[in-house]
């Protein structure tokens, strides 16, 4: 029994996740787009500034949901942890849903904002008007990388490899301007108890409609802390790089690929699509520069 306590004490809403030493350590989260880097550091202030324009430029309150519908890309982890810290509840989206699919998933989930990468943005045309949808934050692929790179790598997928097929959402908000208004906004510590929820987690649908598990702070957290505790010992602080090829959206790439090693203050160097197979045969050298001295751990499928 004292030791269900001693465990049962670190389960925790996620307010001041982001806060922990690791956080503020040289380690970085590392994008897919060209070898772009996001230190710790500037995940906290950005989520915090994603986290204040959520509640006071668009007034969204502790519980509301919002979507996320993205591969892995920066954004994410924003975004993410935005939404956590601001009080609300995480709704992962598979880009690859069907209009049908995500019309189902908006509605059920009541997702009153989606965060959406402009590659899936006509297929969120097609029935936004039909979902409790009231906000719609689009970014496009190379936002969170600088503006030289981010202006090339935009460029190049709409008009080059032409994987941005027209819409119109006329009220769309920019996810850059919305983060720099943000920067701006006062960011208002929510009150959160270990059973709010933090994820509407929808299953794959295979049988039947996709169904929302409802996750607490408490479940993920404890979560976390399972995964610690089998895994923890074979992995070094601070001293981690994990190919994250699984999606994000997805429950298990969340728990092991992002908050782990987050947890651990380790390096994730994000697939956006590992469908590219000979891409990431040419990424070979890019790893094991980022590698230095770090142990090199390709979580790429479950086990």
């Amino acid at each position: 029994m004292s030791r269900r306590r001693s465990i049962l004490t670190v389960i925790n809403p996620w307010l001041n996740y982001l806060n922990m030493p690791s956080c503020v350590t040289p380690t970085s989260l590392r994008s897919s787009i060209w070898g772009e880097v996001m230190t710790f550091r500037k995940l906290e202030e950005r989520s915090r500034a994603f986290a204040a324009y959520l509640q006071e430029g668009l007034g969204l309150k502790k519980g509301d949901r919002v979507a996320l519908m993205m591969p892995n890309l920066l954004q994410y982890p924003v975004a993410l942890f935005g939404i956590l810290r601001a009080g609300m509840i995480v709704v992962n989206v598979n880009p690859l849903y069907t209009p049908r699919e995500l019309e189902h998933q908006l509605n059920d989930s009541g997702a009153s904002a989606i965060v959406i990468v402009s590659n899936f943005a006509h297929t969120l045309e097609k029935v936004v008007d039909k979902t409790s949808v009231q906000h719609v934050i689009l970014t496009r692929m190379g936002d969170q990388l600088s503006t030289a790179k981010g202006t090339l790598v935009n460029f190049v997928v709409k008009y080059i490899k032409r994987l941005v097929p027209k819409y119109h959402l006329p009220d769309a908000i920019s996810f850059r301007r919305a983060l720099h208004a943000g920067y701006r906004m006062q960011y208002v510590k929510p009150e959160l108890v270990t059973e709010d929820l933090a994820f509407l987690q929808y299953t794959g649908g295979t049988t039947g409609v996709a169904k929302g598990a409802m996750l607490t702070h408490r479940n993920m957290l404890a979560n976390l802390e399972q995964v610690k505790g089998t895994y923890g010992p074979l992995l070094h602080e601070g001293k981690e790089l994990v190919v994250t090829a699984l999606p994000l959206y997805h429950i298990f790439a969340l728990t092991m690929n992002c908050l782990l090693f987050i947890e651990l203050g380790g390096q994730n160097l994000l697939i956006t699509n590992p469908r590219d197979i000979p891409g990431m045969g040419e990424r070979a050298g890019e790893i094991s520069v980022y590698c230095d001295d770090r142990a090199l751990t390709p979580c790429l499928t479950p086990c």
